[in-house]
């Protein structure tokens, strides 16, 4: 696994021993990047259940203004913070040990806003729906912001959203990539 392009292009990330963390495969994540494109340009981004800090690394290595990861692991959270420091990326970044929707919360109560959230919860636990059913209520997003789900294909992310619309869905073999936007407000 590496940061794809950008200022950190080529440094390969540290990666867990073990099945617990699931990093998003490079093919994956490089078709991800792609579709976001600009998007990432001076975005703030938040990225959930960060595992290795993968998918929020390479938004600030393309130049996401910033990054916060959250991730309730302390091996999770021990792996973020060595690869920060491999990619020298550490003056745009934070790192939160905390359950993800337990940080939406927070999060919401601080004001803390974002034009970008990635999500890539353990697969098959109904955490991609809860995450965004959270957001929906919560409005951590931007107008116009995007929250990227990762889960896999047997998990069908609940559709019935006030404030969200799934705009896009790529399937990668086993991997479901949904790309659901913020909905501007009406005027009138």
């Amino acid at each position: 696994m590496r940061i794809i392009t950008g200022s950190a292009k080529g440094t390969k990330l540290k990666t867990p021993r073990g099945l617990d963390v699931r990093p998003t495969a490079d093919r994956v994540k490089e078709s991800m990047f792609n579709i976001l494109g600009s998007v990432v340009l001076d975005a703030d981004v938040l990225d959930l259940f960060a595992g290795t800090g993968n998918l929020g690394l390479e938004a600030v290595s393309r130049g996401a203004k910033s990054a916060i990861f959250v991730d309730n692991s302390p091996a999770s959270i021990a792996l973020i913070k060595e690869n920060i420091i491999h990619t020298k990326l550490a003056d745009r970044t934070h790192v939160y040990k905390s359950d993800a929707l337990r940080y939406i919360d927070r999060a919401a109560q601080l004001g803390q806003n974002f034009d970008l959230i990635f999500c890539d919860p353990p697969y098959n636990k109904g955490l991609a729906t809860a995450v965004a059913e959270k957001l929906d209520n919560r409005l951590l997003l931007r107008e116009n912001g995007l929250l990227v789900i990762e889960h896999s294909r047997r998990e069908i992310l609940n559709d019935n959203f006030f404030n969200l619309n799934i705009v896009l869905t790529k399937q990668y073999g086993e991997t479901m990539i949904s790309f659901i936007q913020r909905k501007a407000k009406v005027i009138f």
